[in-house]
């Protein structure tokens, strides 16, 4: 079984087509960087998989997450709220609310499974509490629980949101180009916190990159898409220049960083293509 699989999946925005037929699959325990040129549909797929959108209805789609039915001919299942309780989602803006605490802000990831009045009023238990602390103390960042969210960087932002689904319990963890916002430092620490509890908690990560070098360090399988279409999957290590100026052309310039710290050997050759849909 799978921990996520896309099958045909279709996307059109007016007269612009985001996702072309995508097939793809994730296995349990695997951590896959999903890379692409701006306008590839890297957020667009994530969305999808997140149970936060609807493909198009133009043909057979679906997509399942750890065996049940998220989306099925371009809608949502009526599964799709269960299932979305074990998905957890990264957005490269954080999504805390700044003027709560920290620990408030983790423990929303309470909210699915304890009575709505509670998460309404607020209220939580002493071992729902300590659940959150655990999680902020595993990112690193136990000591701001009592601070409001906007006084913390951008990297402690967003490792109070990795912390947010580890307590949700998520078993599927999408992230949205991370990243993207953060210095170098922070964006390694939030790779390696993803890194790690993927390694720990046999966890399934789904991460958007738009910095290739990042990919080929932490995540052994990398898909790449172009204009809204899989162009390669296969492993990470296949990333070099050479290799994206082919499958990218100019635009593989923006995946590049030139002066990168975390470069890892490429192999002699690797495969330009392999099929859409990934054997796992």
């Amino acid at each position: 079984m799978s921990a996520v699989s896309v099958e045909r999946l279709s996307k059109r925005f007016g007269a612009k087509r985001a996702l072309r037929g995508v097939s793809l699959a994730a296995a349990p325990g695997e951590m896959v960087a999903l890379i692409g040129a701006s306008g590839s549909g890297k957020s667009t797929l994530i969305r999808h998989i997140a149970g936060l959108d609807h493909g198009d209805n133009d043909g057979p789609c679906c997509i399942d997450v750890f065996g049940r039915r998220l989306l099925d001919n371009g809608r949502l299942s009526r599964e799709a709220r269960a299932i979305r309780r074990d998905v957890g989602v990264i957005f490269q803006q954080f999504n805390l609310v700044g003027r709560l605490p920290v620990l408030t802000n983790v423990l929303v990831g309470c909210l699915g499974r304890i009575p709505g009045w509670r998460g309404t009023l607020g209220i939580f238990d002493g071992d729902e509490k300590g659940e959150a602390m655990r999680a902020l103390g595993r990112v690193g960042i136990a000591e701001t629980a009592r601070q409001r969210s906007s006084t913390l960087s951008g990297g402690q932002q967003q490792r109070a949101a990795i912390a947010r689904a580890l307590v949700q319990g998520a078993k599927l963890l999408l992230a949205d180009e991370p990243i993207a916002s953060l210095d170098p430092a922070s964006a390694r620490r939030v790779m390696e916190t993803l890194s790690e509890i993927n390694r720990s908690d046999g966890i399934t990560v789904l991460v958007s990159l738009h910095q290739v070098e990042y990919a080929r360090r932490y995540c052994p399988r990398t898909i790449a898409l172009r204009a809204g279409e899989v162009a390669y999957d296969g492993p990470s290590t296949a990333l070099t220049p050479a290799f994206l100026r082919d499958l990218y052309g100019e635009a593989s310039e923006e995946l590049i960083l030139p002066d990168a710290d975390l470069v890892v050997a490429p192999p002699a050759r690797a495969p330009l293509m392999r099929p859409a849909l990934a054997a796992v």
